[in-house]
């Protein structure tokens, strides 16, 4: 199996950054995740800078071990995971970057590999998900953001913006809107009932206050209602958390969540088939603390066990197990 290649005796901190010191392997063989960079940032309205978001999250994963004491459950025992590296985009050149992304996913997905996608902004979500529609159709949408991101471009030259993601996959038939939902909304608006947009698409909205009229466990149990056993993508805006958690990232809202809520709110996700993951919008130079990074590749982690969880409560063994003991651990 491919396991997180931690060495007793040497210090965390040496060595090559991979996520989670996964080995860096591009191979589809025997492999049952693979976290995948997209340094991609020219979708933005605001801020660029999440193009450094994939490197900075590895470096401050190093301290993160394959072991989950909450869960009860070591992911390398479930689970044959890599660090596949950096797609290859285009900076500046949406449409193409776009493309190439989705020709680089697209056996991901085939080989039934779950991708764990660190951005880059959001807008890279759009190519994410005609990747994964190739292999499982149009997949249900679990959303962690601050905004819906189902805007209308007014200028077509800016017609791909991260503000508009989630419109154009439902107009792509990517997303089954009726069994999505999106969790997390807040901030001034454009227009007075910015939100009513998403839920004539078919999303469920949660504004932060929906959010916390509900308990933690409340909240999961409606997502889990309004997926079912349908194939899932989860997609993280690190602008979900409060600024106070992560300073650095292009679109802060004020009266966010903490780290531990969203830990506990993805935690309460045991047991859903998710299909993939993207976790965006991180902008390093933002946030000299590295803490918004800190928390990013903690948030990633909690995804890799949610699939071990999966594997663990369905009795699945993992593609690794093929892999003759010992080749790489």
């Amino acid at each position: 199996m491919y396991r997180p290649q931690i060495e007793m005796g040497k210090p965390l901190y040496s060595g090559i950054h991979t996520f989670m010191h996964l080995p860096h392997v591009q191979t589809l063989e025997k492999v049952d995740y693979a976290v995948i960079g997209v340094p991609f940032d020219t979708g933005v309205s605001y801020a660029i800078g999440a193009r450094f978001g994939p490197s900075s999250i590895r470096t401050m994963s190093q301290r993160i071990r394959p072991i989950s004491p909450v869960h009860k459950i070591d992911t390398s025992e479930y689970l044959s995971g890599i660090d596949y590296g950096d797609l290859r985009v285009y900076p500046g050149y949406i449409e193409q970057s776009y493309k190439i992304i989705e020709e680089q996913l697209t056996p991901v997905f085939e080989a039934g590999i779950v991708p764990i996608m660190l951005g880059g902004d959001h807008s890279i979500s759009l190519p994410h998900l005609r990747a994964a529609a190739k292999k499982y159709g149009p997949v249900c949408l679990v959303h962690f953001d601050s905004h819906s991101d189902t805007g209308r471009a007014q200028d077509p030259a800016r017609m791909w913006s991260h503000g508009c993601v989630f419109s154009y996959a439902v107009d792509e038939g990517l997303i089954d809107a009726e069994h999505s939902i999106q969790m997390g909304m807040r901030g001034s608006t454009f227009k007075p009932n910015g939100l009513d947009e998403a839920r004539a698409m078919g999303f469920e909205v949660l504004t932060t206050d929906d959010v916390r009229e509900l308990t933690i466990e409340e909240l999961c149990a409606k997502v889990k209602s309004k997926v079912g056993d349908r194939p899932v993508f989860l997609t993280f805006d690190i602008d979900f958390l409060d600024p106070t958690y992560a300073p650095g990232t292009g679109t802060p809202e004020v009266g966010g969540f903490t780290t531990y809520e969203a830990q506990r709110m993805l935690r309460g996700l045991a047991g859903i088939n998710f299909i993939g993951f993207d976790l965006v919008e991180v902008l390093p130079d933002r946030d000299p603390s590295h803490i918004t990074a800190l928390h990013a590749a903690n948030i990633a982690f909690e995804f890799v066990c949610l699939l071990a969880v999966k594997r663990r409560m369905d009795g699945t063994p993992s593609k690794g197990l093929a892999v003759p003991a010992g080749t790489i651990r």
